[in-house]
This record gives structure tokens, C-alpha cells and sequence, in this order.
């Protein structure tokens, strides 16, 4: 009797043990998660931190060019208020586009092309867009890593007992792949 009640207190710790190394590891992978989208969105504001002095720098060349700053400005200002990777991913394809044609504008103004603050400001915006496609990159990587885990068995049983749910990945819109072609 005492030996039976020895290994079934055993079982029970072993089983415990087991469930509270389960929730460890999915907390860490939750705040993995948390941390790459951290800095997804840190990367878009500087995008958007930079814009507003590249369309200053365009206005100074082509004021006349007044819907397509209109057309930056609200999509930058959704994309400041998107929340979530769907709603983020499409107020990034708008501001995307929008800054196509911005960019593209320098095409028909042979002084700005040549202006050393619009050049730095191009630069700085590449430089961007390739933190934001890794930073995108390390989010989607980590929401596999906890999608897949939560997903497994048995810690599928215990990550939905303790209320954790799949992330949603950063994809981007439909027909963002066809970015507008700008030659500078």
C-alpha cells in the first residue's frame, strides 16, 4: 500500500513536472514571438519616420505633385494605426505602393535625383526596407518555431488548457509582389 502510494505520488510530480516544462517553453516561445513582432513594428516606424522629410525634400522640387503626397500621407498614417500582422501587412502594401510613385517622381526632376538629402533619404529608406523583410523574416521563423510546438502532441493538449493560440504570420497582400518599377 505504502509503495503504491510512493509511485503513484511519483507519477503525479513527474506529470507535473512535465506540464509546468511544457508551459515554461511555450511562454519563452510566446515572448520569442512577441520580441521579433517588436521589432517588425520598430522597423515600419522608422520607415515612417523617414518619410515625412522625403516628402519634403520632393515637394521642394514638385509641389505641383499634391495627390501623391496625399496618397503617402494616408498610408503612412494607416499604417501607424494598423494592429496586427494582417492589418499591418496590408496598410504596408498601400504605403509600399504610395511610395513607388513617390519615388518615381524623380524621374521627370532631374534636380531632385541629383539633391544630396534626397539621394541620403533613398538610401536610408533601402536600407530600411531591408530591416523590415529581416525583421518580417525572424517574426515568421519564431511564429513557426510556437505554431509548431503548440501544435504537437501532447503539448497540444496542455498549450490548450492554458488558453495559448496560434500566431498569425506576416504575409504580404495580394499583388504586393508586383511592386511598380522605379529607376533611378
Amino acid at each position: 500500500m505504502k509503495r503504491g502510494l510512493i509511485i503513484t505520488l511519483g507519477i503525479v510530480v513527474l506529470i507535473l513536472f512535465g506540464i509546468f516544462s511544457v508551459y515554461n517553453g511555450l511562454v519563452g516561445l510566446n515572448e520569442d514571438v512577441n520580441s521579433k513582432w517588436s521589432q517588425v513594428e520598430n522597423q515600419l516606424q522608422r520607415r515612417a519616420d523617414l518619410i515625412p522629410n522625403l516628402v519634403a525634400t520632393v515637394k521642394g522640387y514638385a509641389a505641383q505633385e499634391q495627390t501623391i503626397f496625399t496618397a503617402v500621407a494616408e498610408a503612412r498614417s494607416k499604417l501607424l494605426s494598423a494592429e496586427g500582422p494582417r492589418d499591418l501587412a496590408q496598410a504596408n502594401g498601400e504605403l509600399t505602393s504610395a511610395l513607388g510613385r513617390l519615388l518615381a517622381i524623380s524621374e521627370s526632376y532631374p534636380q531632385l535625383k541629383s539633391d544630396a538629402n534626397f539621394r541620403q533619404l533613398q538610401d536610408e529608406l533601402a536600407g530600411t526596407e531591408n530591416r523590415i523583410a529581416n525583421a518580417r523574416k525572424d517574426y515568421n521563423d519564431a511564429v513557426q518555431v510556437f505554431n509548431t510546438r503548440i501544435k504537437r502532441f501532447p503539448t497540444n493538449i496542455i498549450s490548450g488548457v492554458l488558453g495559448f493560440e496560434a500566431k498569425e504570420y506576416f504575409q504580404a497582400d495580394e499583388g504586393v509582389q508586383n511592386v511598380p518599377e522605379v529607376q533611378f
